[in-house]
């Protein structure tokens, strides 16, 4: 995983953000430079696999807990879908 997906993850998706689903978040990832993109997006594609990934290491990240990897990995392809593939809303993580 590289840094910057790291930094994107503590940054926009720890507990505090990412239950702000009110349509910000990929305009504010599209402004950046476009290697920082790309650098999201292969975070993301690595995550995603990367079977070994899982609730733990995502709370480490996130301080969001998942009640499993199969609920994990469900919002994180939405997620994808979203930022990178013109999906219509921001998944929101369990509550």
């Amino acid at each position: 995983m590289n840094d910057r997906f790291e930094g994107f993850l503590n940054t926009y998706l720890d507990l505090e953000q990412a239950y702000d689903t009110s349509g910000y978040l990929r305009p504010t990832l599209m402004g950046c430079s476009e290697s920082y993109v790309e650098a999201v997006r292969d975070g993301f594609t690595d995550m995603l696999r990367d079977d070994s990934f899982g609730v733990a290491e995502y709370e480490r990240l996130t301080n969001i807990e998942f009640p499993d990897k199969t609920t994990l990995r469900h919002y994180l392809r939405h997620l994808y879908a979203y930022l990178f593939e013109g999906a219509p809303e921001q998944p929101m993580p369990p509550e």
